[in-house]
């Protein structure tokens, strides 16, 4: 008896050893970190691909997705009121057409009433892939943050899911869960969000690295920890249904502790890895706002790249921001969609590319000739 259990116990730790052995590391190797930057890198500004009819409105968020040989792409506007969300269409990913909105203001006492600012969800995330947006039960799915409160990012801001069994490149309004999935004021919230919720990306991993096939990246901010707002962090949120949501770490896989780290959204290689592009803001090192990512193995450790930024600002169009990615590749070349704003706060959808594609002849309209009063631009 005691020669099979000095057995067992040395086949259990020689197990261990190659599980342990077999285990992604948590960090990226710095090699690695390199060689995905040199693959995603993007140093030619195509320029603007759209703009608003109204300076006085902020375009912003893309999200662009794949069907029938043809490419489409959502994005939000904020009018003075709040946001809404639209649509628009493309043949070659640089000529953009606006086919209308998909959620829209709604006159009721709803909770996002005044507020819907919506992206897409469960998209093929493979990296050169279709970026199909995949249907789960019979359903198409956008996140969205929403709120009641008039005004830019004015009052409680949380997360809702909107679906529709129909067409997503035809315009028509979405239907959205009666309640939010995650709210600032939850019991369960984290020290880091529980002030406002912002933007959030859905991902469908099929092989449930989580434990769960839906995961959910959201930024948001906090004020438990001063007596002022926080900084701007990245989390995570789980699901099994896309339905009912949960909170899955208690502190968030992005963090500089200043400024803001915002706007996730993830692609997969051919070798496992993933990549999460993201917008950086005010934080030691990171200056105005840009475009960075980080990589993981595991979509729970994330090594951040310290190299140069993928998008920053250098053309009057983006002069003093340019961030909030949505990145693809299609026939070798890699289009990297962000939202550029000037110094007169116009907002508009820029891309830059991985190889010289010419400029585009897509301007801000021009601005007033005199403001009484000039809003503080923010990132956000």
């Amino acid at each position: 008896m005691k020669l099979k259990y000095a057995y067992l116990l040395l086949l259990g730790l020689l197990n261990q050893t190659y599980v342990r052995a077999q285990a992604k590391p948590q960090q990226v190797p710095a090699d690695v970190m390199q060689k995905v930057y040199e693959e995603v890198k993007t140093p030619h500004k195509y320029g603007l691909v759209l703009v608003t009819d109204d300076n006085r409105k902020k375009m912003d968020c893309p999200s662009v997705f794949r069907k029938n040989g043809k490419w489409y792409m959502t994005y939000i506007i904020y009018d003075g009121r709040g946001y809404e969300t639209w649509l628009a269409q493309s043949k070659d990913l640089l000529k953009w057409e606006t086919k209308g909105k998909i959620m829209a203001f709604t006159d009721t006492t709803d909770w996002d009433t005044n507020q819907k600012a919506g992206y897409v969800a469960l998209q093929d995330h493979k990296w050169g892939g279709s970026y199909e947006w995949q249907p789960y039960q019979g359903k198409y799915w956008l996140s969205y943050f929403g709120g009641n409160s008039r005004g830019y990012e004015k009052g409680l801001l949380s997360i809702g899911m909107a679906y529709t069994t129909k067409d997503p490149t035809t315009v028509h309004q979405w239907q959205r869960l009666p309640q939010p999935v995650l709210r600032p004021d939850d019991k369960d919230v984290r020290w880091w969000e529980n002030h406002t919720i912002y933007k959030s990306s859905v991902i469908w991993d099929k092989s449930k690295l989580t434990g769960h096939p839906f995961v959910m990246y959201y930024n948001a901010n906090g004020d438990s920890l001063d007596t002022k707002r926080g900084a701007e962090r990245i989390g995570m949120a789980v699901s099994d249904d896309m339905t009912h949501w949960s909170r899955y770490l208690r502190n968030p896989v992005i963090n500089h502790h200043k400024g803001i780290s915002g706007d996730a959204y993830l692609q997969q290689l051919d070798n496992g890895l993933w990549v999460m592009f993201y917008f950086g803001a005010f934080y030691p090192g990171v200056s105005g706002a840009v475009n960075r990512f980080a990589c993981s193995y595991d979509l729970k450790n994330w090594t951040d790249w310290t190299g140069a930024n993928l998008v920053e600002p250098s053309e009057p169009y983006d002069e003093l921001f340019a961030h909030k990615s949505f990145v693809v590749k299609h026939k070798g070349v890699v289009y990297h969609y962000y939202c550029a704003v000037n110094k007169p706060d116009q907002r508009g959808i820029a891309v830059a590319t991985s190889k010289d594609l010419g400029k585009s002849n897509i301007n801000f309209i021009a601005p007033p000739e005199k403001k009484k009063k000039e809003a503080k631009a923010s990132p956000n």
